[in-house]
């Protein structure tokens, strides 16, 4: 085979899913090459067809509810959609392999990690028990997993996020793939996490020339990491060429609107005499580490070690730092959902220490937006049900025609269309759903919100449009906010205090704009740079 054929081509491609006896189509008609040691990246909203048209590749659809009404996907020449089971269970895990966005739902609960690196192996390269978990070990070192031989008697569980990332990348590489295909790898990790893993990806790819094919809506990664990058819209490429000709001369419409979407700080006056709705001094939350036969407490996990922290009325006090720096624990503490150590004051009453019917009346006032608005939804109950069933625990005396108003009422300040309430989450995009999660804490009229990564698993576009949201709720009802994010870019654009952590603790802490323009500890300033792609951080806007 020559160099001038591409490694996979995808060629006229469309993708058509079975709904209600009729045929809908997901991809339209999509045309891209990848070439050996390339990285293409596909980019654009949610529902635009890019994980779909990568599935498609390794044919994990949904057949035969799905189906491919036009097109080719050549890879080394051969049609992978007429190619039977037998090629393609060959293909799979060996030539072509792939690394999914949640790890946590990837890998099996049940098994070990060295038994899922080595099964791999076994099933492709025939090796035995010995080799299998010696050639683990090294995958592990290789991937920057530490202390690889004892790793492999760990659980996924026992990881950190970017732990198991990282076991599905040595998965991944295992039999060292042509084409690697990675979708939204790095979504769920923190910045200095994210750099590592693409750095690592890059590494990788020079030692092995394998392929890429990156999938994601984070456009600062593209820039860092691709050759070439497609946008696609409605299941359609709406544009494509090298990095630098998309960023630099972005041609269509769309492209360009993707480029802007950025969220970017707004000024905004901030009343100095307002009161503190939330306030925790010297608070911890250890988790005790047991061992032996009786169980015995022998250490303990800091997750939250001495931290005092103060809201006020109207504020948004942004909360950043790595995975494992204890920043949703301390969320979490604050609105009494574990336990924890220290005095808590809520509204100018102490909340610590109050059993589960006391704290009943705060929390219709406490209320909290997940980073997964899938995850956080009930798939079994309608929306106008998620959204009310607050309103059946705080204010039982209102009748079913006061509720669904209500209900009516907080989808409309949130942008949805309320005659779409009696349908179920899965009939909504990831925007929408995190919609409706906002709207079910915005419901019941809260006075302060933990909002817990609501926009890292968002496109550029939607995830702009939540922060305005946000800042427009906040500033009809006067809403106090504990933003928590990895997303240093929208914390920027949020938060009017910021502190960051580390390790359990509070390494740096002041007003945002000071923070992001001079930080002042070793660690804020490499965060920063991270997340901003610099060596220094001069200023709150990227490059």
């Amino acid at each position: 085979m020559t160099d001038d054929i591409p490694l996979l081509s995808v060629q006229d491609l469309s993708v058509a899913f079975r709904q209600g006896g009729r045929d809908s189509l997901a991809v339209d008609r999509i045309s891209f090459d990848v070439g050996r040691g390339e990285t293409v990246a596909l980019v654009g909203e949610s529902g635009s067809g890019k994980s779909v048209s990568a599935l498609s590749v390794m044919k994990l659809l949904p057949y035969p509810a799905a189906s491919h009404p036009s097109g080719r996907i050549l890879f080394k020449g051969t049609d992978l959609i007429a190619a039977d089971d037998a090629t393609m269970r060959a293909v799979r895990g060996n030539d072509i392999t792939i690394v999914f966005q949640e790890p946590m739902t990837s890998l099996n609960p049940l098994h070990t990690v060295g038994k899922q690196v080595a099964e791999t192996l076994v099933l492709h390269r025939g090796l035995g028990e010995q080799a299998a978990r010696a050639r683990a070990v090294e995958l592990l070192g290789k991937v920057g997993i530490p202390d690889p031989e004892q790793r492999l008697e760990s659980y996924p569980h026992q990881l950190s996020g970017g732990q198991r990332q990282r076991v599905m990348i040595a998965m991944a590489l295992a039999n060292e793939p042509d084409l690697l295909i990675a979708d939204e790898p790095t979504t769920a990790l923190d910045v200095t996490v994210q750099a590592q893993i693409l750095a690592l990806l890059k590494e990788l790819q020079r030692e092995s020339g394998m392929a890429i094919l990156f999938i994601t809506h984070d456009l600062g990664i593209v820039r860092k990491l691709a050759d070439r990058v497609c946008v696609m819209r409605h299941g359609k490429i709406v544009e494509q060429g090298p990095v630098a000709d998309i960023f630099e001369r972005p041609q269509h419409p769309y492209t360009i609107e993707l480029m802007a979407a950025e969220p970017k700080p707004m000024a905004r006056t901030l009343r100095d005499d307002a009161k503190t709705v939330m306030q925790a001094d010297d608070l911890k939350v250890w988790f005790p580490v047991k061992r032996g036969l009786l169980r015995r407490t022998v250490g303990h996990v800091k997750a939250v070690d001495g931290i005092s922290v103060s809201v006020r009325e109207g504020h948004t006090l942004g909360i950043v730092g790595e995975s494992g720096s204890g920043k949703t624990t301390l969320g979490l503490a604050l609105l009494r959902l574990i336990s924890s150590q220290g005095p808590i004051v809520f509204m100018g009453r102490p909340i610590q220490g109050l059993g589960f019917k006391a704290m009943r009346p705060n929390r219709r006032f406490m209320q909290v937006v997940f980073q997964d608005p899938y995850g956080s939804l009930s798939p079994r109950m309608s929306v106008a049900e998620i959204v009310a069933e607050g309103l059946a625990v705080h204010h039982p005396k209102l009748d079913a025609d006061e509720r669904d108003a209500r209900v009516v009422k907080a989808l409309q300040e949130v942008g949805l269309d309320p005659a779409t309430r009696h349908r179920y989450p899965h009939e909504f995009s990831g925007g929408q759903r995190q919609r409706i999660a906002i709207a079910r804490a915005m419901v019941l009229e809260p006075s302060f919100v933990l909002l817990d990564e609501p926009t890292s698993a968002l496109d550029r576009i939607v995830q702009a449009q939540i922060v305005d949201l946000l800042r427009e709720l906040q500033a009809q009802r006067n809403l106090t906010y504990l933003f928590i994010s990895h997303d240093l870019k929208v914390v920027s654009a949020l938060a009017d205090d910021i502190i960051v952590m580390r390790n359990g603790k509070v390494v740096e802490s002041g007003a945002a704009e000071r923070v992001f323009k001079a930080p002042e500890n070793d660690y804020t300033k490499a965060l920063f740079a991270a997340a901003f792609d610099l060596d220094t951080v001069t200023g709150r806007t990227a490059p």
